[in-house]
Formats: C-alpha cells, structure tokens, sequence
C-alpha cells in the first residue's frame, strides 16, 4: 500500500465521491478508512473508533464475519462468476432463491429475481410493475406514487420517486408519472399535526386523493420504505402502512416496499413488512443481504406477480444485470443469511436500538440544539438539530460538521444529513459499544 501522505495527497486528485461536489473532497478531505474489525473502523492515522454508520447501513454483522468471508473464498476458487442469463445458471444462486422463498414466506413472497444492489432493486421493481399491468392488458397503468422524504437509490427510476430534492434537481427532467404524497413526519408536516395516529390519516387521505386525481388505472405502483430512513429515519404510526395497503389493492395498484434498509433484521423485526403486519406485491432488498462483502441485491416478488409472469408464454423479462445472481456474492448472501438466523439478531437490534433511542433522548434533554429524536424500531435512530426549538429552524451545515468531527474524535462515526444525525450501526453492537456512541455524542454537543 502506498504510504499515508501519498493517499492523503491523492484522494480528491483523481476520484470522485459520491453523494459530495469534487470541490467539497479537496476542501473538506475525507477520512480514509484502512481498517475494520468487529464494529469498529481504524483510519490511516490509526484512530480506531465505533461505527455507529454501519458501512452504510449495510454491516449488519459487523466487520469480522468469517463465515462469509470464508463463503467467498471458497466461491472465488470454485466458481468466480457465470452469468444467469437465458440458457445457464449456477449452484450458489439456485440454492440463494430457495433460502430467501423461506425466509420471506411470511412475508407473502416467493421468487426472487437478483440484482447489484439497491438501486438495482429499485429499477427492477418499477420496470416488473409496468410490465405485470401490461400482460394483464392494464396498458394505461404506467404511473408511480411514493411518499415526500422517501430515498429510493439513483438511478433513474429510483430518483424520480425519490422524495428528496437534493437527490432529484440536478438531474431533472426525471421520469413523467411520479407523484409523491405527504410523509408521515410528525416533527415536520403540511397539516401541523403531532398526533401520529391522525398524522397518519391525513397522509393516508392524501394518498388517496391523489389516486381520485390521477385515475386508479393509470397508476402501475406505490413505492415507498416502510421506515424512511435516508430521509431522517421517520417512522410512521403503526395504522400507516395496513392503510396503504388496503387503498392499494382496493384500487388495483401494487404496492412496492423498499426494503434495501429495512430488511434482514435492521428495524428489530425480520422484514419492514412483518413489522407493520402487510404483505406487499414486490420487495427491493440488498445492504445487508452480503453484509456489504459484496455487491449484491434481491427483488422478492408475491404470488400475484408469479401468477401474472408464469401462467403467460409472452411474458418475457427483457430485463437483467451482467451481475444478476453472481455466484460469489449469492454464496456471501447465503452465508450471511444463515449467520443472521443462527445469532438471531432481530433481538438484539431491538434492544440495542432501545438504548440508543432513550439515550438519545436523554441527550435531547440536556442539548437545546436538539429538536427531535426518532426511532424506537430498531437499530435506526436519527437525531434532528436545531438553532431554535420553538421555530424548528435547522442548523447550518458547519454547525453540524463540527458535532460529527468531535464525536468522530471522542471515538464514534457517525452520519450527518442535513440536520440530521444518523445512527445505523452494525446489528451485533454490544451494550458496552452503545454507551461509547451516546458518551461521543456527548461530547460532540458539549463542544457547541
């Protein structure tokens, strides 16, 4: 490796980072990480701190995951890649569709079709809706609704259902046929509502609204996350998701849940779905489902779908990824996906995310520049900062770097989006490494 000064020289020189201005890299160097073990990351300088990110809310099992590490190697000296393309297959991803119909049964799925990642999902999962309304001769349902807040990747799809304008202005014009209603935001909203429960109706009527406006038969879809998380993790009241349910299949609109974070175990509940109790038509998964070892992702698809692709000879599926079903990364999704169940770690996401969330609020009590804290399902906590509690005006951006520089120092990494601090860390976070992330925070308000 070359030396630290080389690195430290070189890295806002001839990459670009995602998600920042190539100004920004050089004004504002990024750490470099060099290392990782457990649930902790070493950058160059050797400041060894907590990962209270979680990669990207992805290392659900931590960095020290040997049996899906050693799940790759062995795939790497057996078969390194085949393409799952029209006339060939391979072991690994043959085995993964089997493992992951069981594990989302409960969830009303039951096939699967295999992509690179989330965005991958995303756009997999919009182009089959169009697709499943044609073969049933819906050829007018070409729509798409989502929630305002919602993050759904980047690609083109996935931006114009995208419910954030930092993600959609630069790239527009987007996709025509994309809708987006009030999240259920109880901090922020248009209706000036605090009571969840009535938030969640008057989103719910929003929606459908919207549908009247639009025309039930020309809508192929709604997508959205079953918690927001991108957006500033915004859960919504229990009662949300059945309802957009219910109004979904009432209309003949599918319902999509993106599930890229929310999935295998993140909220302390298996799925989103099985969270809020609903069965949608299509899940976009991928994060977590390799423990981020591997560029790796899955759409899980419901009966309804099943039925309308395979009882249909022309339903060809003129759709796919050179990477779609890698056998390296379906080997790391299968080890990964028996690592999550052997441990169980819906338990302790729920309890960890427990601690974080009430610690968090306790640092909401001592701190008046912060206004909101979310969570309680999991391990997805967001902390919203304000200059003033009684206006609910955001901080400025430097405010909010030196917060995460200082916690960074007293030895956590954290997320900062927009006002928001982010808390993601891995699934298997211990007591001990929860009481370091709330400490580190501390510390960082403390140096307002």
């Amino acid at each position: 490796m070359k030396d630290s000064n080389f690195l430290k020289e070189n890295n806002g020189r001839f990459m670009w980072h995602p998600m920042t201005s190539p100004a920004d890299t050089k004004e504002n160097p990024p750490k470099i990480i060099t290392g990782a073990s457990g649930v902790r990351i070493e950058d160059i300088d050797g400041h060894s701190v907590v990962d209270a990110v979680g990669g990207l809310w992805n290392v659900n099992l931590g960095y020290s995951c040997q049996p899906v590490k050693d799940a790759i190697k062995d795939q790497l000296d057996t078969l390194p890649y085949y393409s799952t393309f029209r006339g060939t297959s391979n072991d690994a991803a043959i085995e993964l569709s089997y493992e992951l119909n069981e594990f989302f049964a409960p969830d009303g799925m039951c096939r699967s079709f295999f992509t690179s990642g989330g965005s991958d999902s995303i756009e997999t999962s919009l182009r089959l809706a169009r697709q499943y309304h044609k073969l049933r001769g819906d050829h007018g349902r070409t729509k798409f609704l989502s929630l305002k807040k919602g993050y759904h990747g980047t690609h083109i799809g996935g931006a114009s259902v995208n419910g954030n304008a930092n993600f959609r202005n630069a790239y527009e014009p987007l996709l025509p046929g994309c809708f987006h209603i009030p999240a259920p935001y109880t901090y922020r909203n248009p209706f000036n509502e605090t009571d969840p429960e009535k938030l969640a109706q008057l989103c719910v009527a929003a929606l459908v609204d919207e549908i009247e406006f639009q025309g039930a038969n020309t809508i192929a879809a709604m997508v959205m996350e079953p918690i927001l998380g991108a957006g500033g993790v915004i859960p919504p009241h229990k009662s949300f998701a059945p309802m957009v349910q219910e109004i979904c299949n009432r209309n003949g609109i599918l319902l999509i849940t993106d599930e890229v974070i929310t999935a295998y175990g993140r909220t302390g509940a298996w799925s989103g779905a099985r969270l809020w109790g609903i069965k949608p038509d299509m899940m976009a998964t991928a994060k977590a489902i390799t423990n981020g070892f591997f560029p790796f992702g899955a759409v899980m698809l419901g009966e309804r779908m099943a039925e309308a692709f395979e009882d249909n000879p022309a339903a060809k599926i003129a759709h796919g990824y050179t990477y779609s079903g890698h056998p390296v990364g379906a080997k790391a999704a299968l080890a990964c996906l028996a690592e999550t169940k052997r441990l169980n770690i819906v338990e302790n996401a729920a309890a960890r995310g427990d601690q974080l969330f009430e610690g968090c609020k306790a640092l909401m009590e001592k701190y008046d520049i912060i206004g909101d804290v979310r969570g309680g399902h999991g391990m997805m906590t967001a902390i919203e900062m304000v200059s003033d509690r009684a206006t609910k005006k955001p901080i400025d951006g430097g405010t909010a770097g030196k917060v995460q520089e200082v916690t960074y120092e007293s030895g956590t990494m954290v997320r900062v989006s927009g006002p928001n601090i982010i808390l993601s860390p891995p699934l298997v976070l211990s007591q001990q490494d929860a009481d370091v992330i709330l400490a580190s925070l501390d510390k960082g308000f403390a140096s307002l």
